[in-house]
């Protein structure tokens, strides 16, 4: 909430309308910078919301700069300037480096209920606070601050549509990590094939559907142009990308500064949420023109999914994290258990 700047009491009548407005939220000037890779995009709408309204909310005197394209560092090298402190925020994806946090690739495991945004926001929040995860992240001098919300994968394909998990056995897909391994465990023939690559190689028929984050990747890659459809709602996985802060600089914030970056979080995640359902509209819009195939199963086909496809890798998962000190079984239990907790509050 705003004030007005005090005027005298007699004025306040008269003048209220045309009185100034000082800034919400008082404090020192403090500037921070945010390293990310690549061109403004839905992807960086949580970051641009954030922020916007800290340096509203401050009148200009808490600013985050944000700097695209590997302008302040390379993205796999992120975490690591994180810890250094050659800047106080930036995205990461923790696909580039899973060696260096074993616990918090839970969220990469195929199958998890994260299809909706809300509950995807909701479970991600709830670990990233998990103490095991706060303390793996610590080592890295990095706070987990919020997700960027990535959307979970689907499959775009040629030929006959999958209607059916049934329908994948046999079926060469461009499929990478858990995603690859869960459509393994289904009977189909995963394959690696660089991103821009692609095109070319489903056109060729050395593949018939490829895995790619939902709708935007599809999109930008032009897989729609030569694909016949694409499932909608079967999450195969995704990579959790966090934005981090550098604990120390998160520390010598005054704590108002500190409050309304946390309180910026909803307001973030809803700015996010809405880039992702421009770009989902625009891409459905000129797929169903082209008459592809929207294909969405039923929670009967969701679920064995999950038990053929999913549960064995987070099996897996859990087995080779747990040798080396993770409680892998504790975190995915957690995620489960957060993700029905969000269904329910949400009604889903």
């Amino acid at each position: 909430m705003r004030m007005l700047a005090p005027v005298a009491a007699a004025a306040v009548v008269c003048t209220l309308a045309a009185a100034p407005v000082v800034a919400a939220v008082d404090g020192p000037k403090v500037a921070w910078d945010l390293s990310v890779w690549g061109p403004p995009r839905a992807f960086t709408a949580g970051i641009e919301a954030l922020a916007k309204h800290v340096a509203a909310e401050t009148g200009d005197k808490f600013t985050i700069k944000i700097h695209y394209g590997d302008a302040l560092s390379k993205g796999p090298d992120n975490l690591d300037n994180i810890k250094l402190g050659a800047f106080e925020m930036a995205q990461i994806c923790t696909g580039y480096h899973p060696g260096k946090h074993l616990g918090i690739t839970v969220l990469d495991l195929p199958g998890l209920p994260l299809v909706d945004p809300d509950i995807h926001a909701r479970v991600h929040d709830a670990i990233y606070q998990h103490p095991y995860i706060v303390g793996e992240f610590k080592r890295w001098n990095a706070m987990l601050l919020m997700s960027v919300l990535q959307p979970q994968s689907e499959l775009m394909g040629t030929g006959n549509p999958p209607l059916k998990v049934e329908d994948f056995k046999g079926m060469r897909v461009r499929a990478l990590g858990g995603t690859g391994d869960a459509l393994k465990n289904l009977g189909a023939v995963p394959t690696s094939v660089p991103a821009p690559e692609v095109y070319n190689a489903l056109e060729r028929g050395v593949f018939q559907a490829a895995a790619f984050p939902y709708t935007y990747a599809f999109a930008a890659y032009k897989i729609d142009e030569i694909a016949k459809w694409h499932t909608t709602n079967l999450g195969p996985g995704a990579n959790n990308c966090p934005t981090i802060v550098n604990i120390q600089a998160f520390q010598k914030l005054p704590p108002q500064y500190r409050e309304l970056m946390t309180k910026t979080r909803p307001l973030a995640y809803e700015a996010l949420k809405a880039a992702q359902k421009a770009s989902d509209e625009k891409s459905l819009a000129a797929w169903d023109k082209r008459g592809l195939v929207a294909i969405k199963y039923s929670d009967a086909e969701l679920a064995k999914f999950v038990e053929i496809g999913a549960r064995p890798v987070w099996a897996s998962w859990v087995k080779e994290v747990s040798a080396k000190g993770v409680p892998g079984q504790e975190l995915l239990d957690a995620v489960l258990a957060e993700a029905d907790k969000a269904k329910k509050a949400l009604g889903r």
